[in-house]
């Protein structure tokens, strides 16, 4: 028993003949017959009465009828929706944290003006979670600001982006030129959580210098980050593109490494059995577009010898 069989069901009962059932479906009488004698035999009871020349819907087939009308409307439904998914596309991005708060906002504008027949969402998190959700599949790609290892995954650098420490303008850094590395061990940080792509490559400069980071503050939100830097007198290891409007108004100073260190790449990620779909080459050519546009401040910054 099949859609064609509940349509069939309906025609007969619309014409009140087998015949006229057959000229609505432009099909032959004994297909019709066939079709209400395998209905009978799948339910075992009688749908219709012969008698004589004319047939009479019973109980049974009015019930058929009534419930096979709803199974039409809910398919007909279900078609529509598909036909509909199939010119509408979905475009699941996952970013990480800066990338969300500093690129995101203004790149999905530029994208679903160049596509809007793609529905795009949006999810934000750390680097390792991004990455589980593109392995799942729950994701179409990414663009995250961590190190990113499985072998299944696709990672293309595009968008260049360093790290300074920031401090607030009262504190004892501020306004230095040269600032010893030294100096960090004795003082109070602000961090972001583990999986964290921006934590992970100040945490091996710090390994990598010998000295301790003392974490006061373990924060998401780089918004809360700057807050807890001007008004708790901490320090903080952050984007440079999530602070370039404080360092020109002047209410954070920055300190930068004199060899590049804390430079990095914002990557984009997707699965290398991935079929790229055209809303994920649009993403991809956008994100390309943005990697070319400088980045950095043309503020004085301190120096970590």
């Amino acid at each position: 028993m099949d859609i064609r069989h509940l349509k069939i069901m309906i025609a007969v009962t619309e014409a009140g003949s087998m015949s006229g059932a057959a000229k609505t479906l432009y099909i032959t009488q004994p297909a019709v017959s066939q079709v209400i004698k395998e209905l009978e035999n799948h339910y075992g009871c009688r749908l219709f009465e012969r008698l004589g020349k004319g047939i009479f819907i019973t109980e049974a087939g009015k019930l058929l009828c009534s419930q096979a009308q709803m199974v039409i409307r809910q398919f007909e439904t279900l078609e529509e929706n598909m036909q509909n998914m199939r010119a509408r596309e979905m475009l699941k991005v996952g970013s990480t944290i800066t990338v969300g708060a500093c690129i995101m906002p203004g790149l999905m504008v530029d994208f679903q003006k160049i596509h809007p027949s793609v529905d795009p969402y949006n999810f934000v998190n750390n680097t390792k979670i991004i990455e589980e959700r593109l392995l799942q599949s729950q994701l179409d790609i990414g663009l995250v600001e961590g190190e990113v290892r499985h072998p299944d995954l696709v990672v293309e650098p595009v968008i260049p982006d360093y790290l300074v420490i920031i401090c607030s303008p009262h504190h004892p850094f501020a306004g230095r030129t040269f600032i010893d590395a030294r100096e960090l061990e004795n003082e109070t940080f602000v961090m972001r959580e583990d999986g964290s792509g921006t934590r992970e490559l100040f945490e091996s400069f710090a390994q990598s210098r010998g000295f301790h980071l003392k974490i006061t503050w373990e924060v998401t939100a780089p918004e809360i980050i700057k807050t807890i830097v001007q008004k708790n007198n901490a320090l903080a290891a952050i984007s440079i593109r999530l602070v370039e409007a404080e360092l020109k108004n002047g209410s954070i100073y920055a300190i930068r490494h004199p060899e590049n260190r804390w430079n990095r790449s914002f990557n984009l990620v997707y699965h290398k059995h991935k079929q790229i779909t055209t809303g994920m080459q649009g993403f991809i050519d956008l994100a390309r577009k943005f990697g070319r546009q400088e980045v950095g401040s043309d503020q004085p910054f301190g120096i970590l010898q």
